[in-house]
């Protein structure tokens, strides 16, 4: 049999089997030395199907995870209260976050302007991966006051939380006051982050969240997966 013939085979038997339901959304498949033991060919003949499988948009690889099946997206609300977790609940799915950073330090021009502090003012930023059943869907930045918020790094490394962070502080409610959302690349650590390939397609959104007085109280990025995700923008 010729060996176009023999990866297509696979990549056919493999498709079916998805189809089936035998490998479900965001499944892992075997991998490519399994295959090949199963189907007798070399990884090579695999490697060739899986690719074809990726181009299909069947699966995706994610480098050093293996290929997964392409899981159906999370329906992402962007509305003036509706928080990640909510979100992420909601679609049925079990939320995370993956904290990858927090620390203080002056505010940078765009954090300072959109958090209405004085040039030089410190804020506390936090940084991590957001994910749905372990998988990324978003790689996020936060930045808030220091001044205000003195005790907020302890607050979220033992909460994990910004809202419960904010609300111990005593901003037991805050609101969107602000979206902009642009399309952008991964670039090579985001990539790696959000175990997707360089160059990926992403949707940045910017926002700043205000208290009840209508005074910010954080200003945050967002790099949501574009296949990941489908944003739903809410009005007030």
């Amino acid at each position: 049999m010729a060996r176009n013939a023999i990866w297509s085979s696979i990549a056919a038997a493999l498709k079916a089997e998805i189809a089936a339901g035998g490998y479900g959304p965001g499944a892992k498949l075997p991998t490519e030395a399994q295959l090949a033991q199963r189907f007798g060919v070399n990884r090579h003949t695999v490697r060739h199907a899986l690719a074809a499988l990726a181009e299909d948009g069947l699966v995706q690889p994610r480098r050093g995870a293996g290929v997964f099946v392409t899981s159906v997206p999370t329906d992402y609300a962007l509305g003036r209260r509706v928080r990640f977790h909510q979100n992420v609940l909601k679609s049925g799915r079990t939320p995370s976050r993956r904290i990858l950073r927090i620390e203080t330090r002056p505010a940078s021009p765009p954090e300072a302007e959109a958090l209405a502090l004085p040039p030089g003012q410190k804020v506390h930023l936090v940084e991590g991966i957001s994910l749905a059943d372990g998988l990324p869907l978003g790689l996020f930045r936060s930045a808030l006051p220091a001044s205000r918020f003195p005790d907020f790094p302890e607050a979220m490394t033992r909460t994990g939380s910004i809202t419960a962070a904010l609300a111990e502080a005593g901003v037991t409610d805050y609101t969107r006051a602000m979206t902009r959302l642009t399309a952008k690349s991964a670039d090579a650590v985001q990539a790696g982050h959000l175990q997707v390939a360089q160059g990926a397609a992403l949707m940045r959104s910017v926002t700043v969240n205000v208290d009840g007085a209508g005074v910010p109280v954080e200003f945050g990025i967002t790099w949501f997966v574009g296949d990941r995700v489908t944003l739903t923008v809410i009005p007030d």
